[in-house]
């Protein structure tokens, strides 16, 4: 009602600007002015065509501001289609007005310290961290749905007072997990970078990014939801092999060297070597072998690996938001235990060899000279 009477300013998503376009007749047709905030997030939530659906309703003739915090390619092409003020920017070529406002760096109040890992230890170093209950706000960020409800799910088990937060979720259910995260209900949040960005909380103390975010300037956003208002903070992140190489190029953006923390006892982890493992491989694949002696990132099962881990299990310990970057310590995962399939003999090769025996068992192999014909079994060994 208040944008059919007539409104100075209107402020709303994307989704429900639309819908009312679509069911209750408003008229855009006499907008002067169109800002996009946070046009990257927007776009990175799928809503790039529903700001071209906008732009259809509005006048040619108005001015376009748009905000954004990163400028990746999709935002420079959404600028060229939407901006139509073009000036000269170095170059003949004429381009939208653009303004740098800032370069985006990390708050000098964040300890900031790296886990060079295998990905199979990032999740013993979370149950190492976590083996007491904290008295302080943490966000431990995942690039991935399944991984932040498989960490949820995880901590529930140890007791602890965890939410997730992803786009799975309603928005009612959004804002009851925020809630109750806000008035310290919930002690760790679990979430996708859907939080990285809009939240202003002032007591978090911990940032974990569990998987280290694609875009140099989205570990800044991941990070800086610590260390606000004046505050300290911490801020961890698990490097596993392939992603020496993302993280390598952080620390260029940065224009810093990131401490690296040492593995617990009895845990070995790779080198930190960003340039050879800038395209390291995937799971026990061709890359994984090649730079891990012959052993998958995920350390193989059986190896001398798994034997340091069963050593070098069972220390708990707290952290305490003061010092929690200074604990060099993490939990070992349960290790694997060898099997045939480890070895190269599972049941794949054992159902050969038997049906070789129930062929060489039938009525066409029974003589003699058909015996001696047949190959010998291949030993174990082979």
């Amino acid at each position: 009602r208040g944008m059919r009477m007539g409104s100075d300013v209107v402020i709303a998503t994307p989704g429900r600007m639309i819908s009312h376009l679509q069911n209750s007749g408003i008229d855009l047709s006499h907008v002067s002015y169109l800002i996009l905030d946070e046009a990257d997030r927007m776009l990175d939530m799928g809503f790039s065509e529903d700001i071209l659906t906008i732009i259809s309703y509005l006048p040619k003739e108005r001015q376009t501001l748009l905000f954004s915090a990163t400028l990746p390619p999709k935002i420079r092409n959404l600028a060229k289609t939407i901006l139509r003020e073009r000036v000269e920017v170095n170059s003949a070529e004429s381009k939208p007005a653009e303004v740098n406002i800032a370069i985006s760096k990390p708050n000098e109040a964040i300890d900031q310290s790296a886990y060079v890992c295998y990905e199979s230890q990032k999740l013993g170093i979370i149950r190492e961290l976590f083996a007491q209950p904290a008295d302080f706000k943490t966000i431990i960020f995942s690039s991935s749905k399944m991984k932040v409800k498989e960490l949820a799910h995880t901590l529930k088990r140890m007791h602890l007072d965890v939410a997730p937060m992803h786009s799975d979720l309603e928005q009612a259910q959004r804002e009851e997990v925020m809630l109750n995260y806000k008035n310290n209900k919930v002690k760790i949040l679990v979430a996708t970078d859907i939080v990285a960005r809009g939240i202003d909380i002032e007591d978090i103390a911990l940032v974990i990014n569990y998987d280290v975010p694609h875009d140099p300037e989205d570990y800044i956003h991941r990070i800086g939801r610590t260390a606000r208002a004046a505050a300290t903070g911490a801020a961890i992140t698990f490097v596993s092999v392939e992603e020496q190489g993302k993280f390598h190029r952080i620390e260029e953006f940065i224009e810093r060297e990131i401490p690296k923390r040492e593995l617990p006892d009895g845990m070995e982890g790779p080198a930190y070597d960003p340039a050879g493992n800038r395209g390291f491989g995937g799971r026990g694949g061709r890359a994984g072998r090649s730079g891990n002696g012959g052993r998958s990132e995920k350390g193989g099962r059986g190896g001398r690996r798994d034997k340091n881990r069963r050593e070098g299990g069972g220390r708990n310990r707290s952290v305490e938001p003061a010092n929690v970057a200074s604990q060099n310590e993490a939990p070992q995962p349960t290790p694997v235990p060898d099997n045939d399939h480890a070895a190269g003999r599972g049941e794949g090769n054992r159902g050969t060899r038997d049906r070789k025996r129930r062929h060489r068992g039938g009525r066409r192999h029974r003589k003699p000279t058909d015996a001696a014909a047949t190959p010998a079994e291949p030993s174990k060994n082979a």
